[in-house]
């Protein structure tokens, strides 16, 4: 699996906003996760061109994140700027 327990913990750890590894609820632990199973997929789709089913999962991840990244945007925006700048996404 791409994704194990400590790799998700990691990134919980790194981009949550206690810093602990049990904060998964916090919209910049989420949208931390969206970007890395964004990021392995693209890679995926890189080598499967048609592998449509992917690129459907692909697109609803990208929706999701999107969506949060404007929940953000409207509650707090030093947050979405600073998590923009950590994760290197652009609008």
């Amino acid at each position: 699996m791409y994704l194990s327990k400590e790799k998700k913990q990691e990134i919980f750890e790194n981009h949550g906003r206690l810093k602990s590894k049990t904060d998964t609820g916090s919209p910049e632990s989420q949208i931390a996760l969206y970007t890395y199973r964004i990021n392995h997929l693209t890679d995926h789709l890189k080598n499967n061109k048609k592998d449509f089913s992917t690129r459907q999962g692909l697109l609803k991840l990208v929706g999701r994140r999107r969506r949060l990244l404007d929940y953000l945007f409207r509650k707090n925006i030093e947050r979405y700027r600073s998590i923009i700048k950590d994760l290197g996404i652009r609008k």
